[in-house]
């Protein structure tokens, strides 16, 4: 079944505000008046809850719910439209991708998805850092997983932890760390790769071409970025 737009923002929001002021679900619960497992369903984004459950969760953290109506989609359009008219170098400072990558030393990886694509000069937004690591090397890359202070997304609570690092545990290869959130793409061997540089610094990246045909997610935003552009 198709999740709905409307609680996913809802669900994305509520874990914004709720990690940014270093709450745990439960501890969110407990101030709410309602369960953790009630928590876990908004966050999780798996139907629309209840108004006011939501105003009440909502206001625990000093927060009102508004509502607005808006064209489909026209919050994504906005957001391409302020990335695409600012410099690049801007759009790469809101990352601490440097820090990750000076971090991961010389443990094989690519840049890939839409951190990748903005590398390359795409106007896509990011929410964190995609990379590309091999199986044989998930050993190293859970060691640094560990050294970042890693949890592991938990769909089933909707939140990080409670799971194992390693990504040969079932779960979302989806990690927050104290760089902010990582996503790795898991592979046998390491995709065809360019090097772009900015700033004397050169990136390892997943071609933009390549990831039109092997990441969707990406491949939908490259798209909708070049109508709006085109028109």
């Amino acid at each position: 079944m198709t999740k709905s737009s409307l609680a996913q923002q809802i669900a994305a929001t509520l874990r914004r505000e709720r990690t940014s002021r270093f709450l745990t679900q439960q501890a969110l619960a407990d101030l709410a008046g309602i369960s953790q497992s009630a928590l876990a369903r908004i966050e999780r984004g798996d139907r629309v809850p209840s108004i006011p459950l939501v105003e009440r969760t909502f206001a625990t953290l000093d927060l009102q719910l508004r509502v607005t109506v808006e064209q489909l989609d026209a919050h994504l359009d906005a957001q391409l439209d302020e990335l695409a008219a600012r410099p690049l170098a801007d759009r790469l400072d809101d990352l601490p991708l440097d820090r990750v990558l000076e971090r991961l030393g010389d443990l094989p990886h690519l840049l890939t998805g839409c951190t990748a694509a903005l590398i390359q000069g795409v106007p896509v937004p990011v929410d964190g850092i995609d990379l590309a690591v091999r199986w044989r090397d998930s050993a190293r890359f859970t060691a640094w997983l560990e050294a970042v202070y890693g949890q592991r997304w938990n769909e089933r609570w909707g939140d990080y932890g409670g799971l194992r690092l390693e990504p040969e545990e079932p779960g979302e290869h989806r990690w927050r760390t104290r760089y902010g959130e990582i996503r790795a793409q898991m592979c046998d061997e390491l995709p065809e790769a360019i090097e772009v540089k900015h700033r004397d610094r050169g990136y390892r990246v997943v071609p933009v071409g390549v990831l039109e045909l092997t990441d969707p997610r990406t491949a939908s935003l490259l798209q909708r970025w070049r109508s709006r552009a085109a028109g």
